[in-house]
């Protein structure tokens, strides 16, 4: 009798191990992660089987070797004698400088068109409703291509080009615009620009404060402008004017001198641009829509006007809604710009694959862009977070 309430009581004891969910859930999860580890192992045996078997030598030690091919578009110096490592730092500055036009171009005018659809003038809002309907429903792959074969490439030769203000010019080969030649003693210039940003944060910080203490404002903006122009025209004009503007010029069959933006830069810029700025726009819209009719009222009830209101009462409460899924969107915007590829524009995918053909070290390749991107992605998302909390309402 003994015996059997021994054995009763131990078959109790497993079956409630089983049936516990914490032990059940710490099975699942080591069972889970054995999976993990064996097809990981699985998949690095493999690998390095076949590249056994293929003669390839795994590892980075090529990215110091030659590279042997030029690069159309670069921000740094770069040759045929340069290595492969070279080369894919200007395919990053390039990816990274894209990205960055693209998300303050996107922005602004995904805001203005979001703004647009819920306007009281009926032509601006079907506009702005045709452009959000028309580019969220194609692929940004055909944009690229609409703007560079059906845009750029159809613009006049270079001997016809189309002339714009300020010494500038646009035609199939791009736009060309005035080149600044640094004098001596220009250093003092950015170094000026640097100093007005800084102060202009500071002024919107102190004005923040005073009108949160007394409810006075201060002109923020306009104090801005004048300190982020104002500072650097003056030491323009201290150091003698040590800036010169070198204009392009037309010749025969080109232009010469100046700054040329090429058409791949051009057509990926507008198109990740205009594609990405009819998603921020319905975000936009929906923000606003997410504050509350009465804070209208509240602001006519006020005397705010309608821009006022907008600006001073909806807008600022509307970001709160609207920078969480911004950020999916200049995810969505840097990942894009690996379309780059289909009109030879060279980005790091671009490039990578051009060194990858040379090598054959396609794993070491994909590893790089992969990292790459992440690194962009948790960048951006980093930096997004820290301005949503900054953002964010603070309980008094």
């Amino acid at each position: 009798m003994a015996t059997q309430d021994i054995s009763h009581d131990v078959g109790s004891g497993r079956a409630s191990l089983l049936y516990d969910p914490k032990v059940r859930g710490i099975f699942f999860q080591v069972l889970v992660v054995a999976v993990l580890v064996a097809l990981v192992w699985w998949i690095v045996g493999n690998t390095a089987e076949n590249l056994r078997r293929a003669n390839i030598a795994s590892g980075y030690g090529f990215l110091n070797g030659r590279a042997g091919f030029d690069v159309s578009d670069t921000l740094i110096a770069f040759d045929s004698d340069s290595t492969y490592k070279r080369a894919l730092l200007v395919g990053l500055l390039n990816t990274v400088v894209v990205a960055l036009a693209g998300v303050v171009t996107a922005s602004i005018l995904g805001f203005l068109i979001g703004i647009g659809r819920l306007a009281n003038n009926w032509l601006i809002r079907k506009i702005c409703t045709v452009y959000v309907e028309l580019f969220r429903n194609i692929p940004p792959l055909l944009v690229i291509f609409f703007w560079y074969f059906g845009v750029l490439s159809v613009l006049p030769l270079p001997r016809d080009s189309i002339e714009l203000p300020f010494g500038s010019y646009l035609n199939s080969r791009g736009f060309y615009f005035p080149k600044l030649v640094w004098g001596e003693g220009s250093w003092l210039i950015p170094v000026a620009f640097l100093l007005g940003i800084a102060m202009s944060v500071f002024v919107a910080r102190a004005a923040r404060q005073r009108q949160m203490a007394t409810g006075q404002a201060f002109p923020v903006l306009w104090t801005s402008i004048a300190l982020i122009v104002g500072l650097p025209l003056l030491a323009l004009l201290a150091m003698g004017a040590p800036l010169s503007f070198d204009f392009p010029q037309k010749s025969t069959f080109n232009l010469t001198g100046g700054l040329q933006v090429k058409p791949e830069f051009l057509s990926l810029y507008l198109a990740l641009s205009f594609y990405t700025a009819a998603f921020i726009a319905e975000i936009v819209r929906a923000g606003i829509r997410g504050v509350s009719k009465g804070q209208s009222e509240a602001s006519a009830a006020l005397g705010l006007r309608s821009g006022q209101a907008l600006r001073l009462v909806v807008v600022p409460q509307a970001l709160r809604i609207i920078i969480p899924p911004l950020t999916s969107q200049y995810l969505n915007l840097t990942k894009n710009s690996s379309l780059a590829i289909a009109i030879g524009y060279p980005d790091l995918v671009a490039v990578g694959g051009t060194v990858l053909n040379q090598t054959g070290q396609a794993i070491e390749i994909v590893v790089i862009w992969m990292v790459v991107y992440l690194g962009l992605s948790l960048i951006t998302s980093a930096f997004m977070n820290w301005f949503n909390a900054k953002m964010a309402l603070v309980e008094r």
